[in-house]
């Protein structure tokens, strides 16, 4: 419990030292508004999570709201002025976001609610319907609207690609293959019943044991380069840093591995010879 409440300090200082960054920023009410837009979206999905009693919603909602928030910065900038570059960009998003959307609908909807949400349901009892409002949708879109806030950045410079945005482009393609390509054999591997209570170490699985979350890095790394068309596009490094460390020691590997590791005994295993996240050879 104790470490719970450092975590939500952490958190709350960190999330008023980048929204104060933003809000005296040259864009604030640009930002300001793609805040808006997603705690109103955010918001009535809360609505209808109460309706149905599935906050689950969310996760499906995730890659949706950089799809939105996107959108809404190049308008915000004028789709007459943008460039070859910056709808690069925006496409790169767009195929990202809603695959994102797409497979965890395919995967979430009609299969009840997330465990992580059962047990915060559970604890909190009859406030669980006005906690979930703030534990669950509002921190997850002042997280989404900070992680997005690199978009801007990138969309305000126009012109040719530069060197950099190719790499960014590189560093998107193999987040995109790792993530999608995971997420594929993944669901494959679990729809077979033979495999039930198995541990999944074929394909990309055999040389990390997160390729998803890997990748989703990678594609963050990837739009971050979009935003170095200008200097002042460093600034904005807290984006994949906080992107990266929530899939590494939050809500990503380290909180499906604490399952895993009580639920699969042969997952120590696992662990002790393939790579957490940066893909790599197993050991032998």
């Amino acid at each position: 419990m104790k470490r719970k409440k450092i975590f939500y300090v952490i958190l709350l200082t960190l999330v008023t030292a980048i929204s104060t960054f933003l809000f005296t920023h040259a864009a604030a009410t640009t930002y300001a508004v793609g805040l808006g837009v997603i705690l109103l979206s955010l918001t009535v999905l809360w609505l209808v999570s109460l309706t149905i009693k599935d906050a689950s919603i969310i996760d499906v909602f995730w890659g949706l709201g950089f799809f939105i928030i996107a959108w809404l910065y190049g308008s915000q900038v004028g789709f007459e002025l943008l460039s070859t570059r910056n709808w690069v960009l925006l496409m790169m998003v767009t195929v990202w976001g809603l695959r994102l959307t797409i497979y965890l609908a395919i995967r979430n909807l009609g299969k009840g609610e997330d465990y992580r949400y059962v047990a915060m349901r559970k604890q909190n009892g009859k406030h669980f319907w006005w906690i979930s409002y703030f534990r669950v949708f509002v921190l997850q879109g002042f997280l989404l609207w900070m992680i997005s806030a690199v978009y801007l950045p990138a969309l305000s410079v126009s012109g040719s690609l530069l060197l950099l945005d190719y790499l960014g482009i590189l560093f998107w393609s193999i987040g995109l293959f790792f993530e999608a390509v995971g997420d594929a054999q993944l669901r494959r591997f679990k729809q077979n019943p033979a495999n039930y209570g198995k541990v999944m170490d074929k394909g990309l699985w055999h040389y990390t044991r997160h390729p998803n979350y890997f990748g989703d890095a990678m594609v963050w790394w990837g739009f971050f380069m979009f935003g170095l068309s200008q200097w002042q596009g460093l600034y904005f490094i807290f984006c994949p840093l906080i992107m990266t460390l929530f899939l590494l020691k939050v809500s990503g590997v380290a909180l499906l591995e604490t399952k895993l590791k009580k639920t699969k005994p042969q997952y120590a295993e696992y662990i002790r010879k393939t790579p957490a996240f940066i893909p790599g050879l197993p050991k032998k």
